[in-house]
């Protein structure tokens, strides 16, 4: 009796689970990988939760890898950047001083004359934005000083 209800239970279990690790949104959509928030893809969303009707653990679990990998998001739907305008004369501040406004700001220290650091005159807040579009490549914090 107790052979016959393991055998009957088996295939179900088994096809729940192997279902639940298919919906995980790291298999669906690997080059999600990598994205740090944005809008959450409900439909990966609930193939994890279905997980959480199998038991406790494969469902968190599915969650779990989901947002630790970034593909539980929708692509492009990141937090746009914020940023924060900092006003100084220009006529009056050496590259000292705006080394020091920078640390006082952040609490990063930054040496301008570093060879990996690009400086742009830029008028307005736009050709920023079109700047750092055009400097994808630099993905850390954007620090833009504007006279």
């Amino acid at each position: 009796m107790e052979n016959k209800l393991i055998k009957t239970l088996s295939v179900p279990i088994s096809a729940a689970l192997i279902f639940q690790l298919m919906g995980c949104g790291t298999i669906f959509y690997p080059e999600r990988r990598g994205q740090r928030a944005g809008h959450i893809d409900v439909g990966v969303a609930l193939l994890d939760g279905i997980g959480l009707f199998f038991g406790l653990i494969p469902g968190v679990i599915a969650f779990a890898v989901d947002f630790s990998n970034g593909t539980i998001y929708l692509p492009g739907t990141a937090p746009i950047l914020s940023l924060r305008q900092i006003k100084f004369d220009p006529k009056h501040t050496s590259m000292a001083g705006i080394e020091r406004i920078i640390k006082e700001e952040t609490g990063r220290t930054v040496k301008l004359d570093d060879p990996n650091i690009k400086i742009t005159k830029l008028r307005s807040k736009d050709e920023m934005m079109v700047c750092f579009a055009e400097n994808a490549q630099a993905q850390d914090s954007r620090l833009s000083l504007l006279k």
